[in-house]
């Protein structure tokens, strides 16, 4: 377990190295066109799942919109604040967030969006880990000091409920219902990821 000071130094650093969003959707597409996908486990899945994640994050850049009084909100944020991002190329999820993410730090002068790969950075994981695992995306929000004003994911508030419920009945999670989240991701439109975000701003 890393202590304070050495977590200090890893957000530092995940800080300093860290993608802009346009950086990270280059690198993904970088990989991609040698047959490869993000990470240290390389296979035809991986490069698979990377190809979807990345016309998803293309299909949410072009469609969604933050509503007019969520972009007030976030516009309206007087603290400065870091949304560091752990993530993948090839997670679904994070197709689905970093597009979300993205916007709403656009929408803001105060807000600064960075992105760091898991695979390459299992200390800063390992500190940030959801129940155990070394899901993601996961989102550390900083203030200018590098404290920690909260964390978010891998999933919105409401994908976790389902998730969570269906795991409890079921004990894992199936195909079918990977599908059925999917469809839930389209129907929610990025709204309860904007929602959670502004809950936790708020509390700030």
């Amino acid at each position: 377990m890393l202590s304070q000071i050495e977590l200090k130094n890893k957000l530092k650093e995940a800080v300093n190295n860290g993608m802009h969003y346009e950086e990270y959707k280059t690198l993904i597409n970088d990989l991609m066109d040698t047959g490869k996908s993000t990470g240290h486990t390389q296979s035809d899945d991986m490069l698979n799942y990377s190809k979807l994640s990345q016309k998803r994050m293309k299909r949410w850049d072009k469609t969604f919109k933050l509503k007019s009084e969520d972009n007030s909100f976030f516009e309206g944020l007087k603290k400065r604040v870091t949304f560091l991002v752990i993530s993948e190329g090839w997670c679904g999820d994070a197709a689905h967030a970093l597009p979300v993410l993205n916007k709403i730090a656009e929408s803001s002068e105060n807000i600064d969006l960075k992105i760091v790969l898991r695979d390459d950075n299992d200390e800063l994981i390992q500190a940030f880990l959801t129940n155990g695992g070394k899901s993601i995306p996961k989102l550390i929000a900083l203030d200018d000091r590098l404290n920690v004003l909260f964390t978010w994911g891998p999933r919105p508030s409401l994908a976790t409920t389902l998730v969570n419920n269906y795991k409890t009945t079921h004990g894992k999670l199936t195909p079918k219902f990977k599908e059925d989240l999917q469809k839930w991701y389209n129907k929610d439109k990025g709204q309860n990821t904007v929602k959670d975000i502004k809950i936790e701003i708020e509390a700030l």
